[in-house]
C-alpha cells in the first residue's frame, strides 16, 4: 500500500493549526452552540465572507494556505459536513459520543458514495449490504476515499434494497477502517499530488446494525443535508482564490519592463483586457456568493420556527443559485490561475510561485464537488421551469 511519504510532514502542520484556532475559539464558528458553536443567523454569510477572505489574502498565503487548505480538508474555521450529519440523522449514543471524538481529532471519516463504475449517477451503485446476524455484511468498492490515509471510519453508502436508479434502499454505514474486509487497495495518482484518495474493497465486511447512520434505506438524504452549504462554500474559496491570482498577475505586470524601453507588461491591452474581464466576473460572482449565503440563512432562520428541515427548502428554493456560484467559480479559478502563469511566464510555469499549484488543485472541484455538467443541467431544470419555484408558476399559466 502506497502512502507519500509528504502526508506523515504535512498532516502535522494543519493538525496543530486546528488546536491553535480550536483553543482561540474560532474553529467551532459554524457549529450549534451545543457543540462549542456560534449559532450565529447569518452563519453561511460569514463563512462565504471567511473562506473569500483566506483564499485571497497574500497573508493567509493566498489560494492554498495553513488558515484555509482544502487540499487537506482543513480550516482554522472548520466546515463540519460529517458533524452536521450525525447532527440531525445520528441516534442519541452516536451524538453524545462521535461528536466530541470528531472535535477532539479522534474520529475522522471519509465520504463513500463514488464507486469505480459509478460517479453523478449514485443511485445505480453497485455496493451491496445484506441484513445478517444482528448487522449487515457490505461488499462492494469504493473510490476517490479523500483522507482514507489517516481516517479512522469510512461512511459508506450502499444499496440495502430496492433496484438500481432508485433513491431509495440506501443505507450510510459507519464502518471502522480495520473491520475485516475492509482494504485500502491503492492510492490515485492525480494531478495535484499528493493524494489521499484512496480506492477500498469491502468483501463481506460484517458491521453491527449501530453502525447505521439515519433510517435504514433512507441513507441518500444524508448526502443532501450539507450539499449546499459545502458548495457555496467552496465557491467563495475558488472566487477568493482567483482574485488572489489576479492581484498577484496585476503586481507583476506592474512591475515587469520589457523590451528596453521603460514600458511595463501592464502598458499592453493584451495584457489589460484579458484581466479586466476576469475581474469583472471576480466581482459579480462575489456578490452572487455572498447573496445567495444570506438567502440561506434566511431559510435557515424560517425553519428553525416552523421546524422543517432546512436543507429541503435551501434546495427547493436555492438549488439553481448554489449551482451557479459553484460551477463558475471553480471554472473561474481555473482561468484566472491560467491567466497568472501567463502573465508570469516562465515564473508562472515554475513552482517558484503558486499559480500551477492552484490550478492543479482547484481542478478538481469542477468534478469533485458535483460535476459542472450536472450542476449545469440542475440550473436549466430550474430556469426552464422544469422543477423548483417556476414550476407551479408556469402550470398556473397553463
Amino acid at each position: 500500500m502506497f502512502i507519500p511519504l509528504s502526508f506523515t510532514i504535512t498532516d502535522n502542520l494543519p493538525e496543530q493549526a486546528r488546536q491553535l484556532a480550536d483553543e482561540a475559539g474560532f474553529y467551532r464558528f459554524a457549529l450549534p452552540q451545543q457543540y462549542g458553536g456560534r449559532e450565529h443567523p447569518d452563519t453561511n454569510l460569514w463563512m462565504s465572507a471567511i473562506r473569500y477572505h483566506f483564499a485571497s489574502h497574500p497573508v493567509y498565503g493566498g489560494g492554498l494556505g495553513l488558515a484555509n487548505d482544502l487540499q487537506n480538508e482543513h480550516s482554522i474555521i472548520g466546515n463540519f459536513p460529517d458533524v452536521l450529519m450525525i447532527h440531525h440523522f445520528g441516534t442519541e449514543e452516536q451524538r453524545q459520543t462521535l461528536i466530541p471524538a470528531r472535535l477532539r481529532g479522534e474520529f475522522r471519516i471519509t465520504f463513500g458514495l463514488t464507486e469505480p463504475d459509478h460517479g453523478s449517477d449514485a443511485t445505480f451503485m453497485s455496493s451491496l449490504a445484506q441484513e445478517v446476524r444482528g448487522g449487515f455484511e457490505i461488499t462492494g468498492a469504493k473510490k476517490w476515499q479523500t483522507g482514507s490515509h489517516h481516517c479512522t471510519h469510512f461512511l459508506i453508502f450502499a444499496r440495502t434494497s430496492g433496484s438500481a436508479g432508485s433513491s431509495k434502499g440506501i443505507t450510510a454505514f459507519l464502518v471502522p477502517r480495520e473491520t475485516p474486509g475492509v482494504r485500502i487497495t491503492s492510492y490515485e495518482w492525480t494531478l495535484n499530488m499528493p493524494t489521499d484518495h484512496a480506492t477500498v474493497k469491502f468483501d463481506r465486511a460484517w458491521v453491527p446494525r449501530s453502525a447505521v447512520l439515519g433510517i435504514v434505506d433512507q441513507g441518500l438524504a444524508l448526502a443532501q443535508t450539507f450539499v449546499h452549504e459545502n458548495r457555496i462554500r467552496q465557491a467563495a474559496s475558488s472566487c477568493g482564490a482567483a482574485q488572489y491570482c489576479l492581484d498577484r498577475s496585476i503586481e507583476r505586470a506592474r512591475s515587469r519592463r520589457i523590451w528596453g524601453e521603460g514600458k511595463s507588461l501592464a502598458d499592453n491591452q493584451a495584457i489589460q483586457f484579458p484581466v479586466v474581464e476576469l475581474m469583472t466576473q471576480v466581482e459579480m460572482l462575489r456578490l452572487l456568493i455572498l447573496k445567495t449565503s444570506w438567502q440561506m440563512d434566511r431559510i435557515v432562520t424560517e425553519c428553525r420556527s416552523t421546524g422543517q428541515r432546512p436543507w429541503i427548502e435551501i434546495e427547493r428554493q436555492l438549488s439553481d443559485r448554489v449551482a451557479m456560484c459553484n460551477f463558475w467559480a471553480n471554472r473561474l479559478c481555473c482561468q484566472a490561475a491560467d491567466r497568472a502563469i501567463q502573465i508570469h511566464g516562465g515564473d508562472g510555469y515554475s513552482r517558484h510561485y503558486p499559480f500551477e499549484h492552484i490550478y492543479r488543485h482547484f481542478r478538481r472541484y469542477r468534478i469533485t464537488e458535483g460535476a459542472e455538467e450536472i450542476q449545469m443541467r440542475k440550473i436549466a431544470a430550474y430556469i426552464f421551469g422544469f422543477v423548483g419555484p417556476k414550476k407551479k408558476a408556469l402550470e398556473a399559466k397553463i
